[in-house]
């Protein structure tokens, strides 16, 4: 598959890497890298490297190899299948389960579990290592999850994901009372200018992230929320949350390093509801994932319900 773009004026001086990965949605930006390491990418008809700051007009052209037969190992694994037809799998992630093999990671992940379910059906676009996997939710977030199972549907999905027309809400306990019961955090998000593993909210180097977000229970000292995103910027609920200063409870890394309630590990996130047009039918069709238990008990022991 072949992409060919063009900068525009507003768009001059970012890295090449970045650009791409803000107008290729579909594609990993490490992903990016590899393709521009590789020679898949020109500018101007010449091969570049990831740090070519882009100049007006310039004529990138982005060429994804076909994709090869992944060289992860196929794990059988209970996965919590919500939906599946020949296009798209629709998953409830678990809590602590890792999406994708990475280093530290290169096995027991849900990437894994899905190769021997779904054998040789699963797009090829995002790499051998992230097989059918058009977008990604944090290891200690659940819920649901969309797979595409063929490059088609892959790139229909990316292409939702990049107009913003995909409808994501999610669940979150977070510290403090929020009075008001809506609100917007309108707030780019880039890499932290220190800690390298964190996001935070860049002004100057960020990309554009907006997060709405719903009251739906309080009590004395935390508040139960829906989120919806516009956006879906890497740990953005996290970041934005935080920003406002009511960070996700058990969220070590945005919120309080210790967390007040004993054996919690990780945010209390839960991707709730995933819906897009389905790429074949092009109907709207929507999966829901049921709470956890842990985070139904939370909310008990909390007075949130």
């Amino acid at each position: 598959m072949t992409h060919c773009l063009t900068v525009e004026e507003s768009e001059s001086g970012g890295r090449v890497d970045s650009w791409l990965s803000a107008h290729l949605e579909g594609l990993s930006r490490s992903y990016l890298q590899k393709l521009i390491t590789e020679g898949h990418v020109t500018v101007n008809g010449g091969v570049v490297k990831s740090n070519y700051r882009l100049s007006v007009a310039d004529k990138i052209v982005v060429d994804v190899p076909d994709p090869v037969p992944a060289e992860i190992r196929a794990e059988e694994m209970d996965l919590d299948i919500l939906y599946e037809d020949e296009d798209l799998l629709f998953v409830n992630k678990p809590k602590g389960l890792v999406v994708h093999p990475s280093a530290g990671h290169e096995s027991g992940t849900l990437v894994n579990g899905l190769l021997y379910h779904c054998r040789d059906s699963l797009s090829g676009i995002n790499g051998v290592t992230r097989p059918g996997i058009v977008h990604r939710i944090d290891m200690d977030t659940t819920g649901v999850l969309v797979v595409c199972k063929n490059d088609a549907a892959h790139s229909m999905v990316a292409a939702q994901l990049k107009e913003h027309s995909i409808n994501r809400r999610y669940y979150a306990i977070v510290h403090g009372v929020i009075r008001e019961n809506d609100g917007t955090v309108n707030a780019p998000i880039g890499r932290h200018p220190v800690d390298r593993k964190r996001m935070s909210v860049n002004n100057k180097n960020g990309r554009e992230a907006v997060t709405h977000y719903h009251v739906l229970a309080r009590s004395d000292r935390y508040s139960y929320i829906e989120c919806r995103l516009e956006t879906g910027r890497t740990h953005q609920i996290r970041v934005h949350m935080a920003s406002i200063g009511h960070p996700l409870l058990g969220d070590c890394l945005y919120g309080p390093a210790r967390c007040p309630i004993s054996g919690l590990s990780g945010q209390t996130l839960h991707a709730g509801v995933l819906g897009l047009n389905h790429p074949r039918t092009r109907e709207y069709i929507e999966v829901t994932a049921p709470l956890p238990e842990y985070f139904t008990q939370l909310l008990n022991k909390l007075h949130l319900v």
